[in-house]
């Protein structure tokens, strides 16, 4: 591929979740990944670049990372995509709101569950769907595929961290089997995009992180 995909990265909401706006920069396809808050500013994004969003990727279905879905839906079209295991978590947005003393609207149901190892297109760009369960049931991780890989990870791996597992459906056991022998597979040089914070790469944290390192 002669061109680099264009990739912006910002966070949105009280919580800050990482919202990814991923382009093929010839054909304008976009890929959201984690619409987590702040639709107007998602749809801003997309707009100043004149970009088509053709999916809305969920690494999984706390409120920070799928409050926006539903705005983001109303004005591109683009499918609501998440592992089915998480759809009660999806299910229910309003209530996880109110936990928080938040308000929130009730999503709109999700379009084709994700599948594990799924390819998700976008012109000439492809993610993979890596499922892998620990921080909820339904958490997925997104690989860039091409000579440049980039790893999305959501809330299951962070910079020396890695996702809670005190929450509804999260499994310690689970999340770090997902992180040893499913991302630290990937080569040790490639970025990590978190859920929350700063990015890291594969090798720092099988070197440096307290939870899961080798």
């Amino acid at each position: 591929m002669s061109a680099e995909p264009i990739i912006e990265t910002f966070p949105v909401g009280p919580l800050q979740c990482n919202c990814t706006i991923l382009a093929d920069p010839v054909s304008r396809e976009a890929i959201v990944i984690d619409p987590g808050d702040e639709p107007e500013r998602i749809l801003r994004a997309l707009e100043a670049a004149k970009l088509k969003a053709v999916a809305l990727l969920h690494t999984h279905a706390h409120l920070d990372h799928i409050t926006a879905s539903r705005a983001v839906k109303e004005s591109t079209g683009a499918p609501i995509r998440l592992h089915p295991a998480d759809r009660p978590l999806y299910d229910a947005l309003p209530e996880q709101a109110a936990f928080f003393g938040l308000r929130a609207e009730a999503p709109l149901p999700p379009d084709a569950p994700l599948a594990d190892a799924e390819r998700i297109r976008f012109g000439a760009y492809t993610l993979r769907a890596i499922h892998t369960p620990g921080h909820t049931p339904g958490s997925t991780c997104f690989v860039l595929e091409g000579d440049h890989p980039i790893l999305f990870a959501g809330d299951t791996l962070f910079r020396r961290s890695i996702g809670r597992t005190d929450l509804w459906g999260g499994d310690t056991d689970a999340i770090l089997a997902s992180i040893r022998e499913k991302l630290f597979v990937l080569p040790g040089d490639v970025p990590v995009v978190c859920g929350h914070g700063p990015a890291t790469t594969i090798d720092e944290e099988k070197r440096l992180n307290p939870f899961a390192g080798l």
